[in-house]
């Protein structure tokens, strides 16, 4: 008895063989995979008589068993499926659905920015930024509605998949607003920053919209496009010391007359008797907060005669009976409004002689109660400004000192004229 042996080796063509074989790929979204398949080998017996006959059964056996395994691979092959980043596969829908990374990524956005997702991403915006989207007034009647999902296999957009594709041989895609067709028939980002530049000032593209944002000192305007500028001086008082000057996308602060602008914001005197004054030569500059004073260099009237620098004295006894035998000048300079109580001038005795008593006083100038004389020692006293001076004003206080000792029988005065000039600003 003969045998005839047919080895069948069930090969694939090409296509099939790259689905077939474990590990295969069909599309970038579908994974294929399969086992390798085994010869069979089909022992049948035979004889010469029935040659004929027997190699057509192997032929027809060796078809039929290459069809069935053919069958079997294709029916047991399991199947992946993979969406591009940003996405991932919905089995109830069988498509690719967007990832919120806003709510999976935790802390996806630092420095206080707030995260809006988008297809395929998300972003981290100011909390102030506008996102804006067209109302779709442009939008083609007849277009189909803009979607999240992605069919698997569908070539991704460059910026990720942002819209469902639909494409056939005969007909053009229409896409939502914000998108356009390209070449191959998928949807992508339009730039409206580039094509139109809708905003003022800055543009800021987005998938299927744009975002304005203005420069330092703007705002955006209720059409969320314009620029309008930011008044900062409605901000608050304080912006400048003294006034606060708006301009297009800022502001400027102004000092008044006298002053000069110190940084920014703060004003500083200007020392006029260094710079430029108008007084005479027998006169002396005196500058104060906001402006300058002429006063003479001899401020001594008869019966006194200068002693020393703004110092007067009586010379005749029986002339000066009954007034300070010696009167002093003094000069100083305030703000306006200056907060109180406040510690302004303090008078000391230039001669200190054993067993003698001192006594300060207020001789005249607080008609009104603006100062107290607070006694700080037996040769030394401090005036207290109790009541806010507003200038510009002059004020002029005299201040009293009286030595006296029992046991000598001895008793003199001097009187300090101390002239206080307050500024007309409060700085």
């Amino acid at each position: 008895m003969n045998y005839c042996s047919c080895s069948i080796a069930l090969e694939a063509n090409q296509t099939d063989f790259a689905r077939l074989t474990s590990g295969g790929t069909r599309n970038p979204a579908h994974v294929f995979t399969s086992r390798p398949l085994t010869p069979v080998l089909l022992n049948l017996q035979w004889n010469k008589s029935h040659r004929v006959t027997m190699l057509g059964i192997c032929l027809c056996l060796s078809v039929a068993v290459r069809f069935a395994v053919s069958q079997e691979a294709e029916a047991q092959e399991p199947v992946t499926y993979m969406c591009t980043e940003g996405y991932e596969f919905d089995f109830d829908k069988q498509s690719c659905k967007d990832i919120d990374e806003c709510k999976t990524v935790q802390d996806a956005c630092k420095g206080g920015m707030k995260c809006v997702n988008h297809f395929g991403g998300y972003l981290c915006l100011p909390h102030n930024a506008q996102i804006i989207v067209s109302n779709g007034e442009d939008e083609p009647t007849t277009a189909p509605p803009v979607e999240r999902d992605v069919q698997p296999g569908i070539a991704p957009n460059y910026r990720g998949d942002y819209s469902r594709v639909i494409q056939s041989a005969t007909h053009t895609i229409q896409c939502g607003v914000g998108f356009m067709p390209d070449s191959q028939n998928y949807c992508r980002d339009v730039n409206e920053c580039l094509t139109a530049n809708p905003c003022q000032h800055q543009c800021y593209n987005l998938i299927g919209s744009y975002i304005c944002q203005c420069e330092v000192g703007y705002e955006l305007a209720s059409d969320s496009v314009s620029c309008q500028d930011i008044d900062e001086c409605e901000f608050s008082n304080y912006m400048c010391q003294f006034q606060c000057v708006n301009q297009p996308g800022g502001y400027s602060c102004v000092c008044p007359e006298g002053y000069q602008l110190q940084g920014t914001r703060m004003c500083q005197d200007i020392n006029e008797c260094e710079t430029a004054h108008n007084c005479r030569e027998d006169e002396m500059c005196w500058n104060y907060y906001g402006g300058f004073r002429c006063y003479p260099r001899n401020p001594c009237r008869e019966p006194y005669v200068k002693t020393g620098e703004g110092r007067c004295r009586c010379q005749s006894p029986s002339v000066c009976r009954g007034i300070p035998p010696v009167i002093v000048y003094k000069y100083m300079s305030i703000f306006s409004d200056r907060s109180v109580p406040a510690d302004i001038f303090q008078i000391q005795a230039t001669s200190v002689y054993p067993n003698m008593v001192n006594t300060f006083t207020i001789k005249s100038g607080n008609e009104g109660g603006e100062f107290y004389l607070r006694r700080s020692s037996n040769v030394s006293a401090m005036l207290v400004m109790t009541k806010p001076l507003t200038g510009p004003r002059e004020h002029v206080v005299d201040l009293e000192m009286v030595t006296q000792s029992n046991a000598l029988s001895y008793r003199s005065s001097s009187l300090l004229r101390l002239t206080i000039i307050v500024g007309p600003y409060p700085f």
